[in-house]
């Protein structure tokens, strides 16, 4: 009575994790496009957060890689 029950689990098992896996991409490369969009940034206020980039970059003495222009002197 207990083999069968658990050929059973070990069949539901194996059932329910092989459809986790799966060989091609969940987003397809043409889709990708989308997640550039300006709806899905995190930032409330985009403008806001580029000033405070920029005034954490002067403070800081460095430019980071983060598509911001300008030196660190704070000047531009």
């Amino acid at each position: 009575m207990r083999r069968p029950c658990r050929i059973a689990l070990l069949l539901v098992l194996v059932a329910a994790s092989s459809g986790c896996s799966s060989v091609e991409p969940w987003v397809k490369p043409y889709e990708r496009q989308y997640f550039a969009d300006i709806v899905m940034s995190a930032e409330r206020d985009p403008v806001a957060a580029a000033y405070l980039n920029h005034v954490f970059e002067a403070r800081e003495g460095a430019r980071g890689a983060t598509g911001s222009h300008g030196g660190g002197c704070g000047c531009n």
